[in-house]
């Protein structure tokens, strides 16, 4: 279905036509200025500590975090953690650019495989476009190099973020985005932990519709 023939059948189900003129300038004026929402103070702070607030929420939210000093140490950081936690060394990663670069066959008992995640895939490797200090958070915007379903079917999720790529506060986040990709792509998660609910007589339930484990292996490269 086309684009205009989804918008007719959203018009059609509010009972509208097309908005006037003047209220579509509006809203277009909105969208091209990207008002600026409130910053937290608690992530105004160097970037140092931004990378350690970053980490303590992280493992506030049921996350775990490996820092390595280079890329290079992402194989040996990856298949430690893989052991562990007793799971199996096969994994599928995306075919970013920044993953591929490094060497991962100084490991080769990890088995990768790449592109996107299938429902039989137990861990999955994803390349993190930003780190969100205040609250710990992943952004993933997808991408033909950035598969959404590494986020979503793996039981066991693995971001590579590198310390360049934290910034403080959400606003910050969407301002190197629209920056870098020079608009909104089709979609963009933000993963804060793994998955959970407690809508089932308020038990913690990790897992519920995602990844039960988030693992970020944090390279510092931030200088």
């Amino acid at each position: 279905m086309s684009r205009e023939a989804i918008l007719t059948a959203i018009r059609r189900g509010l009972r509208r036509g097309a908005l006037p003129a003047d209220q579509a300038a509006m809203l277009r004026g909105r969208l091209a200025q990207h008002p600026r929402q409130l910053i937290p103070a608690r992530s105004r702070l160097p970037h140092p500590q931004q990378v350690e607030l970053f980490v303590r929420n992280v493992e506030k939210e049921f996350g775990t975090v490996a820092r390595v000093a280079s890329a290079a140490e992402v194989p040996v950081a990856v298949a430690d953690y893989l052991a562990a936690q007793n799971l199996p060394s096969e994994l599928v990663m995306a075919p970013h650019s920044e993953l591929q670069a490094i060497p991962w066959a100084e490991r080769p008992m990890l088995s990768i495989r790449q592109g996107r995640a299938e429902a039989t895939d137990a861990v999955a490797v994803q390349h993190a476009f930003a780190g969100i200090a205040e609250t710990g958070t992943l952004m993933f915007p997808s991408a033909p190099e950035r598969p959404t379903t590494l986020n979503v079917l793996a039981d066991t999720a693995i971001a590579v973020l590198r310390t360049s790529r934290l910034v403080g506060a959400y606003e910050e986040a969407w301002d190197l985005l629209r920056a870098e990709l020079g608009g909104m792509p089709r979609n963009v998660m933000l993963v804060t932990g793994p998955s959970r609910s407690a809508d089932i007589e308020q038990t913690l339930e990790l897992g519920a519709h995602g990844p039960r484990r988030l693992h970020v292996v944090l390279v510092d490269d931030a200088g």
